[in-house]
């Protein structure tokens, strides 16, 4: 048994298949399939199934996965450790980006620019996703830091967070759109939206749980018409008056012609934050850590909109809050 081998069958069980995995380890498929046959003969026992579109662990291999990891792990802490004497950050980490987070506090891809000039040896790779999906990864190890959405303002246990923004949630409606009852100069009651098609990022989002748990406190479940993964996306739609985007505040796209208006949703209010995210024991590798320091030094103040006017038409956009 080599470590490579095992470090083969743990990227196949990640990637979900040989196709992904070579290409990640850069091998040729063939050679990588006959690696992980040539373990599975030594150990007795197949680790991998292959019957189905993705490769998934056996039995076996699912008991054998965490020993591999931890054995892939002892040998990468042997590395750091020599490394710590000589100056030389290396190893890999896993950062976790919500659609459209780039846009917003900090610019990722400068930040990890400037990391790689300093750490060329390390390998950053960027994983983008849904807030719960990446929350649930974060905690399972699977990823180091994520730039995430949610709706809470704590952490769950296991987890650390560092808001980046914290805004409230809008209601953006063109004159020809939705007529909405009870609107009071800037501002409407969620319960306004009740019987009016809404338009929203999708479910996983932390701007989606935030409107179901708000129209749940209200009495009524949100009938979203449309949905999409892109703020201006779903001004567009709410523009040609197929519904009332929810957006939070500070991302409306406004056409042109300035029609769309955005009224800040109170009672109940609800909020959207992006926060930075890592495991509060913080992360395992000390390459990770390293950008972790970086990434909460370039994180300004949050931006948060509790007692300033909702945001005008603006014309300039953003990317989206997950």
């Amino acid at each position: 048994m080599e470590l490579r081998q095992l470090r083969y069958f743990v990227c196949v069980v990640e990637e979900g298949g040989f196709t992904r995995a070579a290409a990640r380890l850069h091998l040729a498929q063939p050679g990588l399939s006959a690696q992980i046959r040539q373990l599975e003969k030594e150990l007795g026992q197949p680790l991998l199934d292959r019957s189905g579109r993705s490769v998934t662990p056996t039995e076996v291999g699912r008991a054998v996965l965490p020993y591999a990891r931890a054995a892939l792990a002892a040998v990468e802490s042997v590395r750091q450790t020599v490394d710590a004497y000589t100056g030389l950050l290396r190893g890999r980490v896993t950062l976790g980006l919500v659609s459209g987070a780039t846009g917003h506090a900090f610019d990722i891809a400068a930040l990890l620019a400037d990391f790689h000039d300093a750490h060329p040896a390390v390998e950053v790779a960027l994983v983008e996703d849904a807030t719960e999906r990446m929350q649930a990864a974060l905690l399972a190890g699977e990823l180091d830091i994520a730039v995430l959405g949610t709706a809470d303002e704590l952490p769950p246990p296991g987890a650390a967070f560092q808001t980046v923004i914290d805004v409230p949630l809008v209601a953006a409606v063109a004159p020809g759109g939705p007529r909405l009852d009870r609107v009071d100069g800037t501002s409407v009651p969620l319960a306004s939206l009740r019987d009016h098609p809404l338009i929203c990022l999708p479910r996983g989002t932390g701007v989606r749980t935030a409107l179901e748990r708000g129209c749940a406190q209200a009495g009524f479940r949100p009938r979203v018409a449309f949905e999409a993964a892109a703020p201006h996306v779903l001004s567009q739609l709410a523009a040609r008056g197929l519904g009332v985007a929810v957006l939070p505040a500070g991302e409306e796209e406004f056409p042109r012609d300035g029609r769309l208006r955005a009224l800040r949703i109170v009672r109940p209010e609800m909020r959207a934050r992006i926060v930075l995210a890592w495991q509060a024991g913080g992360p395992s590798s000390p390459a990770a850590r390293v950008l972790l320091d970086r990434l909460r030094d370039a994180v300004p103040e949050p931006r948060d909109s509790r007692t300033a006017p909702v945001p005008g038409h603006r014309t300039d956009g953003a990317g989206g809050l997950g």
